[in-house]
């Protein structure tokens, strides 16, 4: 990891603190994530990235990916006062660059943020369903739409 600015860059999650990840996510904010769950998303993760600002984590980001059909970008990241920098899109462009080859990268994008995404070059889905754990949560917080069906959490 070579520093620039006092920033630097990381891909082993060997080297992560999973507390200091799980904090990370709670301000970003991207919800509350044990350190115990992301170790687990973070280790069955192909690709994973991470930027650290003199030592201290402050971004992260991973694709699950098989290989050759399909990859998905996931949890990214940045902590609120090191936003605006360009570290989200460092870790979106590298994520794509790993996930390389493969026919679809996919992600899917908090409301509000497509625009952001589009920049980066991702189209819009227009086939894409989904199914959370609490479908009521994600339609409340837009991720989730009753559109053209019928909700049930059956």
């Amino acid at each position: 990891m070579g520093a620039v600015g006092g920033y630097s860059w990381g891909y082993c999650i060997d080297d992560v603190d999973f507390d200091e990840l799980s904090s990370l996510y709670r301000v970003a904010p991207l919800g509350d994530k044990s350190p115990e769950a992301l170790a687990t998303v973070f280790g069955n993760s192909m690709f994973a990235c991470f930027v650290y600002f003199d030592g201290a984590l402050v971004g992260a980001g991973r694709a699950l990916a098989d290989g050759v059909d399909c990859a998905y970008i996931a949890d990214v990241a940045v902590h609120p006062d090191h936003q605006g920098r360009g570290w989200g899109s460092g870790i979106i462009r590298r994520l794509v660059d790993f996930a390389r080859g493969h026919k679809k990268i996919i992600l899917y994008a908090s409301p509000g943020t497509e625009a952001f995404y589009r920049r980066l070059g991702f189209l819009r889905m227009n086939t894409a369903m989904g199914m959370w754990s609490d479908p009521g949560r994600a339609i409340e917080i837009g991720l989730l739409s009753r559109a053209n069906g019928q909700f049930s959490s059956t």
